[in-house]
């Protein structure tokens, strides 16, 4: 699909509904959530691992869906030669605690729209943090993170939220663009007051910049801790 517009390019029709655990977590300490059309969940192994790693040409055979439903050459053609890229950026994304990793395939249809394909990133994170109260460890985690900018808070089903961004340049070597990186957090505390959930959506698309942060709104609007009945 677009990212802006309501016009179904994407793999998935309708929003995926998962749930994931820190290692062999309990049932009790599930997290569930739902990720929007346009995002194809991807291995959690990580992709810098010596053997069984999540390489290109594995990226390549989860997209080839798409890739059938891009019915122009040259956008299909832009896109392959990006897979490297994207490859990278995985990498780099990667870190300890990852339990969920998706990649985000929207055409942009903006009103200067190139018939290019947005790329993205969307990962979440486990963290074991001191016990505190929710409240507290959600400001907590925006005040003591370093280049953090527009700060929000509220309170949603799961509790309360923290909310900010980054926007960082790959330092040299790194294999990637030196092109800006904006990365758009949710901060949710657990329950159980001694883990945060930190769900990121990074892209170098920094000129939908609004459309990604109100994308992952609405995946953290539908967060939640309790198991589903049924």
């Amino acid at each position: 699909m677009g990212l802006n517009r309501n016009r179904d390019a994407s793999v998935t029709a309708e929003d995926q509904n998962l749930c994931v655990r820190p290692g062999a977590g309990a049932e009790e300490d599930g997290f569930w959530f739902a990720i929007p059309p346009g995002f194809i969940s991807l291995p959690v192994a990580s992709p810098l691992a010596s053997s069984g790693s999540f390489g290109t040409q594995e990226l390549s055979a989860v997209v080839a869906p798409f890739l059938c439903s891009v019915s122009d050459g040259a956008t299909r053609r832009r896109f392959v030669t990006s897979l490297t890229t994207a490859h990278r950026m995985l990498c780099a994304l990667w870190s300890e605690g990852t339990v969920h990793c998706s990649l985000g395939l929207h055409r942009d249809d903006t009103v200067n729209d190139d018939g290019g394909v947005l790329l993205s990133f969307f990962t979440i994170t486990w963290m074991n943090i001191s016990w505190a109260p929710r409240a507290v460890t959600a400001a907590r985690a925006v005040t003591t993170a370093e280049g953090h900018g527009n700060i929000a808070y509220d309170e949603l089903g799961c509790g309360p939220v923290a909310f900010s961004e980054t926007l960082r340049t790959p330092r040299p070597g790194s294999g990637l663009p030196q092109t800006p990186l904006l990365q758009i957090y949710a901060h949710v505390p657990h329950p159980d007051g001694t883990s945060l959930v930190l769900l990121t959506l990074s892209t170098t698309a920094t000129s939908h910049r609004d459309a990604y942060r109100t994308l992952l709104r609405r995946i953290t609007e539908r967060v939640t801790f309790d198991a589903p009945r049924g």
